[in-house]
């Protein structure tokens, strides 16, 4: 890519995969960024130039969006990729919007950039590539601003999408006969030949359900399991959402506001014991009594997400684990150290629950928060 004027590279290949990276972003993000778009939007950077953010603002929009219900999507993938500080144009956005993390992209002058396009681009990309870098990052060691800026990038993540096949069947094109729709067409044309009838089961979304450890000992990294629980249950899959601790907290009805700070700060006000003691097999019994026997749990994704210390003791922990992998569809643990160099799963709450789970993942990264969405829609 070159300039508009055409007299120098602006641009070169590092930028181009900034520029690409960032439509790949908003892919994730759930806009429906093709390879048309994607080519048009280089074209259209390269035409008003990469040093002018305002005008990289308004060519992505232009050429990445696809309507108005876009555009908030847009601005906060924007903002969370190129971190920039600069005023650009907004639409206004609903009252629950959460307030938008900004970072600095001054010299240390204080100059924009605007005279040279070519250390912009250069600026733009290394902030980029420190915001791919925060992605890696354990988020029980950020520090606050960098957890600020985290939880600006919450919204790109993917959603799980686990399905489950439909009990009835529905009419189709093809599958099996359907010989009561069969006959009363044939009924209709007083028993002459007709065409034949034809049905096929379709499937239907499985409810996912996540029991997020709230105790002391997963303090640092409950605010970003409880976020990634609000990103879910506002993307349309059924999910319920239950805390842990020394009680069990049914937050679904917190999380499902559209802001995440007012959601997380819904759910705070409800849960009594955050950052008080564990007690896992207590909270999977009442769980299990009061909602999973009933149905909550029957053919569900059910996430437990805890470090696996049990203050009570484990037996119980155990015969619970028992009971709700007889239930659910698939068991899921998530344990924020699982990822971590050196670590060994010597925990007596895990060492008991493991034989009955389907999966054992990491949740300390916003990279693994990615992949234990697929590992979800897998079940």
């Amino acid at each position: 890519m070159t300039s508009a004027t055409g007299d120098s590279d602006v641009l070169t290949t590092a930028p181009d995969a900034l520029l690409l990276g960032f439509a790949r972003a908003l892919r994730a993000a759930g806009l429906a960024v093709t390879p048309d778009r994607e080519a048009g939007y280089l074209t259209a950077v390269a035409t008003v130039g990469l040093g002018d953010e305002r005008a990289t603002y308004w060519a992505g929009r232009a050429t990445l969006t696809g309507g108005p219900d876009d555009i908030l999507r847009y601005d906060q993938v924007f903002t969370a990729w190129f971190t920039a500080r600069q005023e650009r144009p907004r639409t206004p956005a609903p009252a629950q919007t959460p307030p938008v993390v900004q970072a600095d992209l001054l010299d240390e002058d204080g100059n924009s950039g605007e005279d040279g396009g070519e250390d912009r681009a250069e600026q733009i990309h290394a902030t980029a590539s420190a915001v791919e870098v925060l992605r890696q990052r354990d988020v029980g060691a950020m520090t606050v601003d960098e957890k600020a800026l985290l939880a600006s990038m919450f919204g790109s993540l993917r959603r799980p999408q686990p399905v489950r096949r439909a009990t009835r069947a529905t009419p189709a094109h093809r599958g099996t006969l359907d010989p009561r729709r069969t006959l009363r067409r044939q009924l209709r044309h007083l028993g002459e030949p007709a065409d034949l009838a034809w049905r096929r089961r379709g499937t239907r979304s499985r409810r996912v359900v996540l029991l997020v450890d709230v105790s002391g000992s997963m303090s640092t990294y409950a605010d970003s399991l409880l976020r990634v629980a609000h990103h879910w249950v506002t993307g349309g899959t059924p999910v319920e959402v239950f805390t842990m601790g020394t009680r069990l907290t049914h937050v679904t009805r917190a999380l499902r506001q559209r802001d995440p700070e007012r959601a997380l700060r819904a759910a705070g006000e409800t849960v009594p014991d955050w950052s008080g003691g564990t007690r896992l097999g207590e909270a999977l019994k009442a769980f299990l009594d009061r909602w999973g026997q009933r149905g909550m749990a029957r053919g569900a994704v059910v996430v437990v997400c805890s470090d696996g210390w049990e203050r009570g003791g484990v037996e119980l922990l155990a015969d619970q684990m028992r009971r709700l992998h007889s239930l659910a569809h698939r068991v899921v643990w998530v344990n924020p150290h699982r990822g971590k160099d050196g670590y060994l799963p010597v925990q007596q709450g895990i060492v008991v629950s493991l034989p009955h789970c389907d999966s054992f993942v990491a949740g300390h990264t916003l990279r693994t928060f990615d992949e234990l969405a697929e590992v979800v829609t897998r079940g």
